[in-house]
C-alpha cells in the first residue's frame, strides 16, 4: 500500500534531518520513498510565537505495514532525531505526519485519524503533497489532493 507523510522541519539544520529522517524510515528494508516533493519554506501556523520558519515536504511511500505499524515507526524515527513534545504546535526537529492512503482508507482509533482531520486546512501540507500525489483522493471529502490545494491556497490557514 502507498500512503503520504508530511515532513516539516523547523529546528536545527532542517533540510539535514528531513534527509535523514528518510534515511531512517527506509533503514529496516520495508518501507520504500517512491516520491519525494520539493521542500517549502513556510511560517510555523499556530503554537508559541517566534518560532522559526519550517521547511515542509511530502513523501509518498510504500509498504506493506499497516497504518499504526508505520505511525509507529514514524514516531520512534521523530524520537530518534530529538523531537520532544512538550507544547502543542511547538518547534520541532522533524515532524513526520501520516496523512493519507492512496487506497480509500479510513481509520479512527485513539492513536490515529487517517486521513489526517486537519489535510484540507493546511496548506503547508497540500501543496507539497499536491506536487507528488495530485490525483489522490480524499475519501471523506471525495476531492483530489491538487482540488484542495487549490482552495486552501486561496484562503488563509486557520490556526492549527
Amino acid at each position: 500500500m502507498r500512503f503520504a507523510i508530511a515532513v516539516g522541519a523547523n529546528q536545527g539544520q532542517r533540510a539535514a534531518t528531513i534527509a535523514r529522517a528518510a534515511e531512517l524510515l527506509v533503514a529496516e528494508g520495508d518501507i520504500a520513498v517512491v516520491a519525494r516533493s520539493p521542500l517549502i519554506e513556510t511560517a510555523a501556523v499556530g503554537g508559541p510565537l517566534g518560532q522559526g520558519a519550517f521547511l515542509n515536504g511530502a513523501w509518498i511511500v510504500a509498504t506493506d505495514l499497516g497504518p499504526h505499524q508505520l505511525l509507529h515507526r514514524l514516531q520512534r524515527i521523530e524520537t530518534a532525531l530529538g523531537r520532544v513534545r512538550t507544547v502543542r504546535d511547538g518547534p520541532r526537529t522533524i515532524d513526520l505526519d501520516l496523512v493519507l492512503a492512496e487506497a480509500p482508507l479510513v481509520v479512527s482509533s485513539g492513536v490515529l485519524t487517517l486521513p489526517h482531520p486537519r489535510l484540507h486546512q493546511r496548506a503547508f501540507v497540500l501543496e507539497p503533497l499536491a506536487a507528488v500525489a495530485g490525483a489522490w483522493w480524499h475519501p471523506l471529502l471525495g476531492r483530489t489532493v491538487a482540488e484542495l490545494a487549490r482552495e486552501v491556497s486561496s484562503h488563509p490557514s486557520p490556526p492549527a
